[in-house]
């Protein structure tokens, strides 16, 4: 964990802190919510530690205690966490080692996890950010989720406390400083304006995987912009080379005088 920490920037961790703290509120909310439901406090605590995903984990409870069977639930909430299948790909790269390594760090793939790492350049800061922000959420959530069940209705409306604002508010401070050039901000707002769209007309969790639509107004890449930076950075390191000789040799000049 200190080597995890010393590869990463101070506003990185403080950016992770601020998620759990987030997801803090929103766990504790789930807790109190499904208990207060009438649901036994070992099914929020057994639904964190075995899904992990909060978005889902809503929406199962929702659809029992709504009146609705186990299957439904579970259908529900697969489909809420097929999102995170684009998600599996786009960070593979820092899942390595054995097979149960593997494992566990795709079981702490989630919304936020996946966007620490877009968020990192350098394959090593990908890796340190995924394992520190995933086994700090998974911890914050699941401790959360077990006190927001203990406390019960004793929390009341929590609706009214406004603690489902918190989890989106801090994932769109984390998508916003990724949307750099045309191509990323036309790809979100596109997704974003069909999500909306969509969001009165079908089931929970569909309008994220209609979202995904954004990508075909994104375009491709422009034919050798990678190569044309590349020769950039060589060209500017040559230039910074030669400034420096030169100003050496001055030097060098000025002393013999």
């Amino acid at each position: 964990m200190r080597s995890l920490l010393r590869t990463l920037e101070r506003a990185t961790l403080r950016d992770v802190a601020l998620v759990c703290l987030a997801d803090a509120l929103v766990g504790a909310s789930f807790g109190a919510i499904s208990v207060s439901g009438g649901l036994p406090l070992w099914v929020p605590v057994a639904l964190s530690a075995l899904v992990f995903a909060g978005g889902s984990q809503f929406a199962a409870v929702g659809v029992v205690l709504s009146g609705g069977g186990a299957l439904a639930a579970v259908a529900t909430g697969l489909v809420l966490n097929a999102r995170l299948l684009p998600f599996g790909f786009t960070v593979a790269d820092v899942l390595d080692g054995p097979w149960w390594r593997r494992l566990l760090g795709a079981q702490l793939l989630t919304d936020e996890t996946a966007a620490f790492a877009l968020r990192q350049n350098e394959p090593r800061r990908r890796q340190a950010v995924y394992w520190l922000c995933g086994i700090a959420l998974f911890v914050v959530w699941n401790v959360s989720v077990l006190l927001g069940a203990l406390a019960g209705g004793l929390i009341g409306d929590t609706d009214a406390l406004g603690l489902d604002a918190a989890f989106p508010a801090v994932l769109l401070a984390l998508v916003l400083p990724s949307l750099v050039d045309r191509r990323s901000r036309t790809a979100a707002l596109v997704g974003a304006v069909v999500a909306v769209a969509a969001t009165p007309f079908v089931p929970a969790g569909l309008p994220v995987l209609l979202a995904l639509v954004g990508l075909l107004f994104a375009g491709r890449p422009v034919a050798g912009e990678a190569a044309r930076r590349a020769a950039d950075e060589r060209n500017a390191v040559k230039g910074e080379s030669a400034v420096n000789g030169e100003s050496a040799v001055n030097s060098e000049k000025e002393t013999a005088r």
